[in-house]
C-alpha cells in the first residue's frame, strides 16, 4: 500500500468546490458545457473555468447559474463562500501520499498548459472527492517530502531534460542505417515498443518518450523530401495521436484534446483519409470519456460520413455513437448501434486497414457495459463487464484494471457492497502500478457510491485503502 503521506502545498478552495458542484450539477442535468451556456447565456469556454476552478464567477453568474440548474440556492451558498479569496487561489496545507504526487509529476511538464496546475483527487472535509490543481512551480522546487527523485524515478523520461534527450535521440534514429533499418522504421518500432509499454505500464513511463520523438520526427523532416517527408509527417501524426491518449489515460481531457486537435491537422497535411477519419473517432472516444453529451454523437458520425462503408473505421465510430446515445438516454438507438458493430466484426478481419485492430468481441462488450451503467442498469452492466474483461487478451494490464474499477461501480449501483469493494482493490492495485487517471477517477465514483455501506468490513478496507493514494484537505484555523 501507499507509503505515509508527506505534505506540501496545492490549491485547494472553495472555489475548486464551488466548480465541482456546478460541474456535478450540470452532469446530473445531462446537459453539455454548450447547452448549460445557451440556457445560460455564458460562455461555455467561461464555464469550464468556472467548473476547473481557474475563473471566478461574479454573483449574477451565479444566481443564473443556480437558477437554470434547479440548485435551490445551493451555488449562490457555496459562492458566497469564496468571499476574500477571490481574484487569488487559496493554498491552505494538504496531505498528499505519494502515488497522487506520481501522478502529478507524469503530467507536470505537459505542453499545452505550462503554465496552469495539474490535477490530483483529494478529499474534502466534508468527504467528498474532487480533482484540485496542484501548484506546478511549488511541485518543481521540491516540495514533495521524500524527494523528488523518489517519486518520478531517478533517470525517467520525466527526469530528463527534453533539449538534452532530442539530439541523441536523432543522431540514434541517423545511426538506424547502420543496424539494416531507415529512421523511418526504427521510429515504427519505437512507436511500437511506447504502446506496448503503455498498455502494460500505464501513461506516465512514454509520456516524456512520445513528446520527445516528435521532437525527432521534425528534424528528420527537415532535412527531407519526397515520399520519406510524407511518411515522416504520418508517423509524427501517430505519435501524435498516441500522445493524446497518453493524456487521456492520465485524466487530463484538455492536453488530450489539443494533441487531437494537432494530430488532425496534421493527417489532413499527409492526405490519408483512413487516418483522418481515425482520429476523427479518436475525437469522438475522448468526448465520450468526457460525458460530452452532443459531441460526442456528432464526432462518431462525422468519422462513419469520413469511413469507407462497411469498414472497420466506420465500426469503431459506430461503437462510440452507442456510447453517445447512453449518455443521452436513448436506450434503444444505443443498443441498436451495438448490435451493428456485433454484427459487422465478422466481416472485418479482412479490413487492409491498421487503424482499430483492437476492435474486439471483448471491446464492443465494454462499451456495452459503459452504455448500460450510463443508463442505470447496473446489474446488466456489472455482468457485462465481468464478461468482456474475461474475453480480454493478456498484456492489457492497466486496460483491465479501467474496466474492472468501472464494473466495480455498476455493482455499487447494482447493491452489491461487497464484490464491488473486492473488485475495486484489485482495480486500485492495478491504478497504482500504472498511474492511469482513468481508473483513479472510477474509484472516486466507487468510494463515493460505497458510503451508504462504509460500515461493512470489505468497504471499509477498500475506502481506507484508497484514502491513502489521495490528497486531504486539512484545517488552516488552527
Amino acid at each position: 500500500m501507499a507509503q505515509k503521506a508527506k505534505e506540501l502545498t496545492p490549491w485547494v478552495s472553495p472555489l475548486h468546490n464551488w466548480g465541482y458542484q456546478l460541474r456535478e450539477l450540470r452532469s446530473s442535468r445531462g446537459l453539455s458545457l454548450r447547452e448549460l451556456a445557451k440556457l445560460a447565456r455564458i460562455d461555455h469556454g467561461h464555464l469550464g473555468r468556472f467548473e476547473r476552478a481557474e475563473r471566478t464567477p461574479d454573483r449574477s453568474q451565479a444566481v443564473v447559474l443556480d437558477d437554470k440548474l434547479g440548485a435551490s440556492g445551493m451555488l449562490l451558498r457555496l459562492w458566497e463562500r469564496i468571499g476574500d479569496e477571490r481574484g487569488h487561489v487559496a493554498n491552505p496545507r494538504v496531505h498528499v501520499a505519494r502515488s497522487s504526487v506520481d501522478l502529478a509529476f507524469a503530467v507536470v511538464d505537459q505542453a499545452p498548459s505550462d503554465g496552469e496546475g495539474i490535477s490530483v483527487p483529494c478529499r474534502l472535509r466534508d468527504g467528498s472527492v474532487v480533482w484540485v490543481a496542484l501548484d506546478r512551480r511549488t511541485l518543481l522546487r521540491g516540495g514533495v517530502g521524500f524527494g523528488t527523485a523518489a517519486a518520478i524515478g531517478a533517470g525517467s523520461p520525466a527526469a530528463a531534460d527534453s533539449s538534452s534527450a532530442v539530439p541523441g535521440l536523432v543522431r540514434k534514429a541517423r545511426a538506424a542505417s547502420t543496424y539494416g533499418s531507415t529512421p523511418l522504421e526504427h521510429l515504427r518500432r519505437t512507436r511500437r515498443l511506447l504502446i506496448d509499454s503503455d498498455n502494460l505500464l500505464g501513461p506516465h513511463q512514454a509520456l516524456r518518450a512520445v513528446r520527445d520523438h516528435i521532437e525527432v520526427i521534425k528534424e528528420l523532416r527537415v532535412e527531407s523530401s519526397g515520399a520519406d517527408r510524407r511518411d515522416l509527417l504520418e508517423l509524427q501524426t501517430q505519435y501524435g495521436e498516441l500522445l493524446a491518449w497518453l493524456y487521456q489515460d492520465l485524466g487530463d481531457t484538455g492536453a488530450a484534446s489539443y494533441w487531437l486537435d494537432r494530430a488532425m491537422q496534421w493527417s489532413h497535411t499527409v492526405g490519408d483519409v483512413d487516418l483522418t477519419t481515425y482520429v476523427m473517432a479518436r475525437k469522438a472516444q475522448l468526448a465520450g470519456d468526457a460525458r460530452d453529451l452532443t459531441d460526442v454523437v456528432d464526432l462518431a458520425e462525422a468519422a462513419q460520413r469520413m469511413a469507407r462503408p462497411r469498414s472497420r473505421l466506420a465500426a469503431v465510430a459506430r461503437t462510440y455513437e452507442a456510447y453517445g446515445h447512453a449518455l443521452r438516454g436513448d436506450a434503444a438507438e444505443s443498443e441498436r448501434a451495438i448490435d451493428d458493430v456485433r454484427s459487422a466484426l465478422d466481416g472485418l478481419g479482412a479490413d487492409p486497414t491498421p487503424w482499430g485492430v483492437w476492435l474486439t468481441a471483448s471491446y464492443v462488450e465494454v462499451y456495452r457495459a459503459q452504455g448500460l451503467e450510463a443508463l442505470g442498469d447496473h446489474v446488466r452492466a456489472a455482468d457485462t463487464f465481468g464478461a468482456a474483461i474475461r474475453m480480454m487478451p493478456d498484456g492489457f494490464h492497466r486496460d483491465r484494471g479501467v474496466y474492472m474499477a468501472r464494473q466495480a461501480v455498476a455493482l455499487a449501483g447494482a447493491r452489491i457492497p461487497e464484490q464491488a469493494a473486492a473488485i475495486g482493490m484489485h482495480a486500485l492495485t492495478v491504478a497504482e502500478d500504472t498511474g492511469s487517471g482513468r481508473i483513479t477517477a472510477e474509484l472516486a465514483r466507487l468510494d463515493s457510491a460505497l458510503v451508504p455501506w462504509q460500515r461493512e468490513p470489505e468497504v471499509s478496507e477498500f475506502r481506507t485503502a484508497f484514502d491513502t493514494t489521495i490528497a486531504h484537505e486539512t484545517r488552516t484555523d488552527t
